[in-house]
């Protein structure tokens, strides 16, 4: 079932089963409160052998929730990772994935502003599906690599196109790492909801106008080929996240551009997951 996070009445972070228009706190559930490493351990069969919420226990999903992950030590992107938005970039076909990463204090979660910083004026949207691992991986084979998948989330990878692109050598980290340029949520799914994540659609709503739309049947690295990849350099921890990459459609690629102003609505759409949405204000 998916699972999301939330504050309680006094302010204190909470998981809770995830239905979309409502949500069962975990703490309705257990008899002790629970971690997210619990959560992370556990998997599909420990949630799946919870008992059955009663109606008394569910309650209205609040307009805000936190990222369903608190703090993940790494924020990994996969760039340039769709063949069609390659191709509209006018990129080569990368041979091997291109990684950046982002900083936690660019994480907010389903409902959070994205701050459009005053230093930016080409403040861009990317959709994208988000990986979260689920147990440390190191050395791992493309084979063997989706048994360490807790699950997945919808993610925003919001860019500020003259930092990524127009600095000096061209500033990706910085680019990519404005506080609030990682929505993500508004819950998690886990593989054993969403066992094949090969052929699933990503959408972005602007201002409720589809502005990308494919699918991961896209991806030029699977979900596989990249955990391989990554984990030959570095460990993955559980509650990492890895942003796959981006549709088609993005802002700067349109003929005029089109980026983001105060006043704007995100949607991420993934089927099987949900809709990520995030307002636009000026910093």
């Amino acid at each position: 079932m998916p699972i999301c996070r939330f504050s309680d009445a006094e302010g204190n972070p909470q998981f809770a089963i995830y239905e979309g228009s409502r949500i069962c706190p975990l703490s309705t559930l257990t008899d002790t409160p629970v971690t997210q490493a619990e959560v992370l351990a556990g998997g599909a069969k420990w949630l799946a052998e919870l008992p059955k919420p009663t109606e008394s226990q569910w309650q209205p999903v609040p307009d805000k929730l936190l990222p369903p992950i608190d703090t993940p030590e790494k924020l990994i992107c996969i760039g340039l990772n769709y063949r069609d938005h390659a191709i509209e970039t006018g990129s080569e076909i990368p041979s091997e994935p291109v990684v950046f990463s982002k900083f936690n204090t660019a994480l907010v979660g389903h409902g959070d502003e994205i701050r459009l910083p005053r230093v930016s004026n080409e403040v861009d949207y990317e959709a994208e599906l988000v990986v979260v691992i689920g147990k440390t991986a190191k050395h791992v084979s493309q084979e063997d690599a989706m048994n360490y998948v807790y699950g997945y989330t919808c993610g925003h990878d919001v860019s500020a196109r003259d930092w990524q692109k127009g600095r000096p050598a061209g500033q990706w980290l910085l680019g990519k790492s404005f506080d609030t340029f990682a929505p993500v949520g508004p819950c998690i799914v886990t593989t054993g909801e969403l066992a094949d994540s090969s052929d699933v659609r990503v959408k972005m709503h602007l201002n409720g106008e589809v502005v990308q739309n494919s699918t991961t049947a896209q991806l030029i690295f699977n979900i596989g080929e990249l955990i391989a990849h990554l984990t030959k350099i570095m460990t993955l921890h559980p509650g990492d996240l890895i942003f796959t990459g981006t549709p088609p459609g993005v802002g700067a690629a349109r003929k005029p551009p089109v980026f983001l102003k105060p006043g704007d609505v995100c949607k991420v759409e993934i089927d099987g997951i949900g809709t990520l949405s995030n307002p636009c204000v000026a910093e």
